[in-house]
């Protein structure tokens, strides 16, 4: 079954209820939330206030990716405020078992995410412990950026390692997700699609929702 995870960093907060049960007339099934500190990238968005305000908002399933320093120290708060699914970066977690024990200890499922120019392999290790397996295909930090061609060739290779592993992790893709380039991260093995500007920046977000869904079917 593949999911579309519409990403609120893009939706006018003013509305916030309003544009999540948009999203949802749209054939929504997930909510992602994308977590940033101004330190591990270079922006900030919103902490567990507000994914406690769509945990409110909706009964769909909350996906929190967290692209700050020091995940372990704000697990537990994300997972409080209504995280139902919780991704580290294989980047800044050192002891990464211990992490993923930890947000699934706390009633979670457990993410490992990748930036584009970091290895698939680098997950080789954990990746027969983890719920989903998040690859950037944009640098992280900001909406809005155009897909990077070269990881349609990543999201391959982690379908390849999942097989190899005969492990059950689902694969999500975010940055970049839009009508013209999800058919192909679709081909190429995605579970999960995380798409923002595409939904919450048209003109009407169940429509445009509607359409992305239609393209994963």
């Amino acid at each position: 079954m593949k999911y579309l995870a519409p990403s609120v960093l893009s939706c006018n907060f003013a509305s916030l209820s309003q544009q999540i049960r948009l999203v949802e007339m749209g054939g929504a099934d997930w909510i992602h939330c994308d977590i940033m500190d101004g330190h591990f990238v270079p922006n900030i968005t919103f902490g567990p206030v507000i994914v406690e305000a769509v945990k409110k908002s909706t009964k769909l399933p909350i996906d929190v990716h967290l692209m700050i320093k020091k995940p372990d120290d704000f697990i537990e708060e994300f997972i409080n405020a209504g995280a139902d699914y919780v991704s580290v970066h294989v980047e800044e977690v050192v002891h990464l078992n211990r992490t993923i024990n930890r947000i699934k200890e706390l009633g979670a499922k457990a993410g490992v995410v990748i930036n584009p120019a970091t290895p698939i392999n680098s997950i080789i290790d954990i990746a027969e412990f983890v719920d989903l397996v998040l690859i950037m295909t944009v640098n992280p930090g900001f909406g809005g950026q155009s897909f990077i061609s070269n990881s349609l060739k990543r999201i391959k290779e982690t379908v390849e390692l999942r097989h190899n592993l005969n492990a059950n992790f689902l694969i999500e893709v975010d940055g970049g997700v839009n009508n013209k380039t999800i058919t192909k991260i679709k081909e190429a093995g995605c579970d999960i699609f995380v798409a923002g500007s595409a939904i919450f920046h048209s003109d009407n977000i169940s429509a445009s929702t509607a359409e992305l869904k239609n393209l994963i079917k």
